[in-house]
């Protein structure tokens, strides 16, 4: 045996006999923790601008097919994403269906916000830009400072996921925001428009593996990137051919959208290849009447 390996029966056996002297209570509160969120992969990339893009249709879809206008579809779609939000903070461990659930309302409600500002308040594109990075920066900072660290691959407290979700939202309404004032300031339409975000995730990605950038700002710079991104290819296919647009409208486009959402996360909940390693099966988990047998 390894001193590493020695080194980490050690600590083992250490930990399982602390939680047995201090009792049933402490051995619960040692017990791992399992992270809550995807591993990033290439899966984790398709859903998320496929949600980015059911986001943008369906907001459009309920504002305009449904007749409930921006205020009522924001109502319905906050409380159904804070009834999604409280089954994510009870459950123990990632669940594909629940999680990307969440995302996928979280961008309908980030999209909601953002518009009802410049739509409904006024608020100029610029202004509610630099407001959005300006809050966006500060969750990231309080974050941190409260946590220590910004890593996805730690998401499996309380406060963690608290700050994730958050840090989500805000990625959505600055997205958003900066998405409407490119295309508005540049007026690239819709196709050209979805190019020039693609050409600025492909440029962070060269950053992070070709010059060392931090892996934390890559993936949380990507993640702001792919929601104009998303909106951009929504809009291409969605809207009508004298705009730009490919014409297929927002119910074909959702429901196209919404099929392949569904297929890949049935698809990862049954091979489990976006969970990260860090994950502990309920199996590893010491549970307090097995701590005394596990010391030993």
């Amino acid at each position: 045996m390894t001193n590493e390996s020695l080194s980490t029966t050690n600590e083992t056996s250490e930990t399982s006999a602390g939680s047995l002297a201090d009792g049933p209570a402490a051995a619960v509160r040692h017990r791992p923790r399992r992270n809550k969120v995807p591993e990033v992969t290439v899966y984790f990339w398709i859903i998320k601008v496929l949600c980015t893009t059911v986001g943008e249709t369906a907001a459009d879809l309920l504002n305009e097919k449904a007749g409930l206008g921006l205020t009522g579809v924001s109502v319905l779609m906050s409380a159904l994403l804070a009834v999604v939000l409280v089954v994510q903070f009870r459950t123990r461990a990632y669940r594909p269906g629940v999680y990307w659930l969440a995302v996928a309302l979280i961008s309908v409600v980030g999209t909601l916000i953002s518009d009802n500002l410049t739509d409904n308040m006024g608020v100029p594109l610029g202004t509610s830009t630099t407001v959005f990075a300006i809050v966006l920066a500060v969750v990231f900072v309080v974050w941190y400072r409260r946590e220590r660290t910004l890593s996805i691959h730690h998401i499996d407290t309380t406060g963690r996921e608290s700050f994730y979700w958050l840090a989500v939202l805000f990625t959505f309404a600055l997205g958003t925001a900066a998405g409407d004032l490119v295309s508005e300031r540049m007026n690239l339409g819709y196709w050209l428009s979805a190019v020039l975000f693609a050409l600025a995730i492909a440029a962070v990605a060269i950053a992070h593996f070709a010059l060392g950038l931090d892996a934390v700002w890559s993936f949380w710079i990507a993640y702001v990137l792919t929601r104009p991104l998303g909106a951009s290819i929504g809009d291409y296919l969605s809207q009508p051919t004298g705009d730009g647009g490919l014409g297929l409208g927002t119910v074909i486009t959702s429901a196209l959208f919404l099929a392949v959402i569904l297929g890949l996360v049935v698809y990862l909940g049954a091979t489990g290849k976006d969970v990260t390693e860090k994950n502990v099966t309920e199996k590893n988990v010491i549970e307090p009447g097995r701590a005394a047998r596990h010391a030993a």
